[in-house]
């Protein structure tokens, strides 16, 4: 196979290292994989290690005509046998550049979003509906997903479920070396109960909700810690609401972290307190390490959690809730079972390379004429003029 992954750039996120993943793997087992990304944001630049080709399409502002025709010109050149995008912004792209080629290579996009917050989000699903009506598949990474956006008319002439996978080998449990050197480092007691949250502090991730669930364990007597891996635009607010309920000294930021690895190692259990997610990574992550999962009941969250098994869900923001769990994992022993439970569901069910054979057969399908999938009820596809792309494109952006 040659195909061609887009992104809307290489910042740090879930949807481009996804994306890098498949590139990498798909490389290794001898397909031809070039990256395209949109802005020049090159922040994972350097782990795209066996693609064939990267370029930047440079685009100086949301939709730029110019960038289009850069996509145009690279397809003509390249001539992949399939497209796949990342999200919507890319797909915009790839939609419009594939035309502009005359390419007849099959476009797949994987759709990493379950929610949608603000008034121009939601004007914008509007104009990208038909984008995704003439993809040739759309990819969601888990079923909670498409029965969310079905009813909304986000879906591909083939729609797919393929749930997000990591590498096993190199998420996997610490040992009690590397865990006490990490504590060690962080000024951690071996009594401490570390409660761990891995992601960029920005608002959908609601970092502040796992500040009051630990002043409130310990208000019970239980000594609990929360390390929060990463950094972002909350992060003033979360020191606020610590210093505001007197644990400020029980709270550490340990700011961005290329490898977390050891951090996950340091914590106990992991927590994702999100009002938005589609299926975490960093939740499978933890798990493949082998701590047990409390997370909020958002996108795949029950389809990879089991309460109870695995680690606990809890409504969306229902402190009470996420504590009464904390506080039932602040049982050396309960959450050592739970944490192995963790780990074998990642093995057998969520692993990468489970994941990556799911890509590589759904694009093998996408270049074969007549190959199988779900089709989209009839309806016409609508394929818009490009004068009107023009218009309906500035409102976009």
């Amino acid at each position: 196979m040659k195909t061609l992954f887009m992104t809307g750039s290489l910042v740090h996120g879930g949807a481009e290292r996804h994306t890098i993943t498949l590139v990498n793997r798909l490389a290794e087992r001898g397909h031809e994989c070039h990256a395209v990304y949109v802005k020049n944001d090159p922040s994972q630049l350097e782990r795209l290690r066996n693609a064939t080709s990267v370029e930047c399409l440079h685009a100086a502002r949301y939709f730029d005509p110019s960038a289009v025709r850069r996509l145009a010109s690279l397809i003509e050149r390249e001539q992949p046998t399939s497209i796949l995008a990342a999200n919507q912004y890319a797909m915009l792209y790839a939609s419009l550049a594939r035309r502009l080629a005359g390419s007849r290579a099959p476009l797949a996009v994987v759709w990493h979003t379950t929610f949608v917050s603000t008034a121009k989000e939601h004007v914008q699903m509007v104009y990208y509906r038909p984008f995704f009506w003439n993809a040739d598949c759309v990819v969601y990474v888990c079923e909670a997903q498409r029965r969310h956006w079905h009813p909304r008319l986000v879906r591909g002439r083939r729609n797919e479920i393929i749930h997000n996978g990591v590498d096993t080998g190199h998420w996997k449990p610490a040992s009690e070396a590397v865990r006490a050197a990490a504590r060690a480092q962080l000024g951690l007691d071996e009594r401490d109960y570390v409660v761990g949250l891995s992601a960029v502090l920005r608002p959908e991730k609601n970092h502040v909700q796992l500040v009051d669930a630990v002043a409130a364990l310990r208000r019970r007597g239980i000594p609990a810690r929360a390390l929060l891996i990463g950094d972002g635009p909350t992060r003033g607010a979360v020191e606020a609401r610590a210093r505001a309920l007197g644990i400020d000294g029980h709270v550490i930021i340990t700011g961005f972290q290329r490898d977390v690895r050891p951090f996950v190692a340091a914590a106990d259990t992991m927590v994702l307190t999100s009002f938005a997610e589609a299926l975490s990574l960093a939740a499978l992550e933890g798990m493949a390490m082998g701590k047990p999962v409390v997370h909020s009941e958002v996108g795949g969250a029950a389809e990879i959690i089991r309460p109870g098994r695995e680690g606990f869900l809890f409504p969306v923001g229902d402190t009470p809730a996420l504590v009464e769990h904390l506080a039932v994992l602040a049982k050396p022993g309960v959450r050592a079972a739970m944490g192995a439970n963790a780990r074998e569901r990642v093995e057998l069910q969520l692993s990468e390379r489970a994941m990556v054979d799911r890509y590589e057969k759904l694009l093998s399908q996408l270049e074969t004429p007549g190959a199988a999938g779900e089709p989209l009820p009839a309806r016409p596809v609508v394929t818009p003029a490009r004068s009107a792309v023009r218009a309906d494109l500035s409102k976009i952006a």
